[in-house]
């Protein structure tokens, strides 16, 4: 499955590990030790968002590319 959606990538101090937020998935978040474990966790964060969806008949949102925010 081909991942197009944006990801917001951080470090957070409190949980001593690097956070990804999926903001056109609502809920959508993952975790991991380093920046390359974050970014596989959410790939298959994304692919269970995304099938839970479909069990549940719930619309999945199309990608839209950078999002731009004020």
């Amino acid at each position: 499955m081909s991942i197009r959606y944006e990801l917001i990538i951080y470090w957070s101090d409190e949980d001593q590990s690097f956070i990804v937020e999926v903001p056109e998935l609502p809920g959508c978040m993952a975790d991991g030790e380093s920046y390359e474990d974050a970014v596989a966790n959410a790939r298959r964060v994304i692919e269970e968002w995304i099938e839970t969806a479909r069990e549940l008949g719930r619309p999945i949102p199309e990608p839209k590319g950078r999002l731009i925010y004020a």
